[in-house]
């Protein structure tokens, strides 16, 4: 790219996991595709600080997109995986209650599981205590469809079919600003080799910065422009062995699913996210925050020892309502949301989007169909 006007049939920006599910099925649905990211590296944002779970499409509301695109998506991110020898593993999961006043919480997961077409096993707290004998719980609900993924192999994976079928990435390129007019759309692009961009279609799969972008964006309408908050998680690693296959959730809390256990592919445990509200993007994990994980895991676990809980990592959830909004749907806004030709912005892509992503890319070649 060249300090020049260019026109570029089909753009996607972000190079996060969505982003490249999406540049990838659309460059092999035969069109030309270029991705604008504007960091370092595909990948380093929401798609590289989560959980790495594929989630089975267990809590969402019948009929919402995570919930659709979350089951299908699953279903399709599996196959992937086996296909492409991504690393993965269905490894399931325990969703725990601690005592029986959480129970009624297990029963309603259970039904709202089954309206999503997910099956789950609820059992009572003796058939748990057989099967996981350090965890000290009432009842719990067992995941057979909830696993975990190379997140960073499965980006890479996606990018080699985007470059095979002729697309491409284009790094430390920020889009400044976008007007969308007469059929298509302008963007002032930055960074090492600025130019401006002359697109035929346009998507918008920023994470984080998809709302920003929308600040100076002329031709898209103020009512189409929304809000975000930004919702922080830490994560805690564990050090040396533990006795654990499985991903231990508790029952979810406002905000997310709780402090739980997850795994990567090696069998290391981590913690987290905790839910923590915050004005700006910072990516900072407070040693502290490790005393009220330790309150709420030995809550289920009583065996956790503190002293192996490291400080990990944090990622940042772009919520579009906030702490006492309640649940708010993925937004994948196409031209009949909009009114904009060859538009499609993707708002609030949160868990579970890892999982969804090849469902949230058929959806979007669906919209500029």
């Amino acid at each position: 790219m060249t300090n020049e006007h260019l026109e570029v049939d089909t753009l996607v920006i972000g190079a996060g996991v969505v982003g490249l599910a999406v540049a990838r099925t659309l460059a092999r649905a035969g069109r030309e595709v270029i991705v604008l990211e504007a960091g370092d590296r595909f990948g380093e944002g929401i798609s590289s600080r989560n959980s790495e779970v594929i989630h089975a499409g267990i809590y969402y509301p019948e009929n919402s997109l995570k919930a659709s695109l979350c089951v299908e998506g699953r279903r399709q991110l599996y196959e992937y995986c086996k296909n492409h020898k991504v690393g993965f593993r269905k490894c399931g999961k325990w969703i725990v209650a601690i005592d029986e006043a959480q129970n009624p919480m297990l029963e309603r997961i259970h039904v709202q599981a089954a309206a999503n077409g997910v099956n789950l096993d609820l059992m009572d707290g003796g058939i748990v205590a057989r099967q996981l004998p350090q965890l000290n719980v009432s009842a719990g609900l067992w995941s057979s469809e909830t696993g975990i993924v190379d997140t960073h192999g499965l980006m890479l994976s996606l990018l080699g079919e985007l470059e095979d079928a002729g697309g491409s990435l284009v790094l430390r390129s920020p889009v400044e600003n976008i007007e969308s007019v007469s059929g298509a759309h302008v963007l002032r692009v930055a960074g090492a080799m600025p130019c401006t961009l002359k697109v035929r279609n346009l998507v918008n799969a920023a994470g984080l910065g998809a709302v920003p972008l929308t600040r100076n964006w002329l031709g898209l309408p103020d009512a189409q422009k929304p809000t975000q908050w930004f919702a922080r998680g830490v994560y805690f690693s564990y050090s040396g062995r533990h006795p654990f296959n499985n991903l231990i959730y508790p029952v979810p809390e406002s905000g997310g699913l709780g402090i739980h256990l997850t795994l990567d592919l090696a069998g290391q445990a981590r913690f987290g996210p905790d839910v923590e509200w915050i004005e700006r993007e910072d990516y900072g994990v407070d040693p502290e925050r490790a005393h009220s994980f330790v309150r709420g895991i030995r809550q289920w676990w009583p065996g956790l020892d503190p002293e192996r809980l490291q400080p990990a990592y944090a990622g940042i959830r772009p919520k579009l309502k906030d702490a006492e909004g309640g649940f708010f749907d993925f937004r994948i806004d196409g031209p009949n949301e909009h009114g904009v030709s060859g538009l499609v912005n993707l708002f609030g892509i949160e868990s579970p989007g890892l999982t969804s992503c090849l469902a949230i890319a058929e959806l979007v070649k669906e919209k500029l169909r």
